[in-house]
């Protein structure tokens, strides 16, 4: 008689913390319990920072897997690992942008057939498809990675800055006077674009304590 393998169930009611100590010993159950609660609001995360379909399934699948190889090193933050997948989902959404613009320089060089679509275009149209996004979005992909991070965290997702801060291994202090100087930049960013007049959504000024 074959051998079978039982899959035990997952108690709903556990909290991240105690799920994630299930993940950390490989269990595959207690981690597709994290993704079925926190899998769309990273979906959003990545679709205000993507703004277009594939491209945010993309940022949101690299996220999660980024989360079960370096499960060994989440951050649980005020019990919720929720953080720390937000920060890594910005994270991998300039990862992304990076790749697609790369990838357009290679691809225009790429010999094809007479009866090819021209890649160039197809690549063109792809990184138009991303340029397309929210001018915070874009300003994001200009500002250092760890500024960036806190930035969304704080000002798009509206954690307070202690979680923020503990989601990317910051002290509070230090990431007080970061956010400081991250919306500095951010705003010089948006009004070099011409965007900031633009963003009434967005309080600059005001930063959850």
């Amino acid at each position: 008689m074959p051998a079978t393998r039982t899959i035990q169930a997952v108690d709903l009611a556990q909290t991240d913390e105690q799920l994630w100590h299930a993940v950390v010993r490989g269990d595959g159950v207690a981690f597709a319990a994290v993704f079925d609660r926190h899998g769309d609001r990273v979906w959003r995360h990545a679709w205000r920072l993507m703004q277009h379909r594939q491209d945010t399934e993309d940022v949101t699948a690299a996220a999660f897997a980024e989360a079960w190889r370096s499960r060994r090193r989440v951050r649980i933050v005020d019990g919720s690992v929720l953080p720390w997948l937000l920060a890594t989902t910005t994270n991998c959404a300039r990862n992304a942008s990076r790749s697609i613009r790369r990838n357009q320089r290679l691809i225009a060089h790429i010999p094809l057939g007479p009866d090819a679509p021209d890649a160039a275009d197809v690549a063109v149209d792809r990184l138009e498809r991303l340029d397309a996004g929210s001018a915070v979005a874009q300003a994001l992909r200009e500002l250092p990675e760890q500024d960036a991070r806190l930035i969304s965290l704080v000002l798009l997702e509206e954690l307070p800055l202690a979680d923020a801060a503990s989601a990317i291994g910051l002290g509070y202090g230090a990431a007080k006077t970061r956010i400081h100087r991250a919306k500095t930049k951010l705003r010089a960013v948006l009004e070099r674009h011409g965007a900031a007049p633009g963003l009434d959504h967005l309080d600059l000024e005001e930063v959850p304590a």
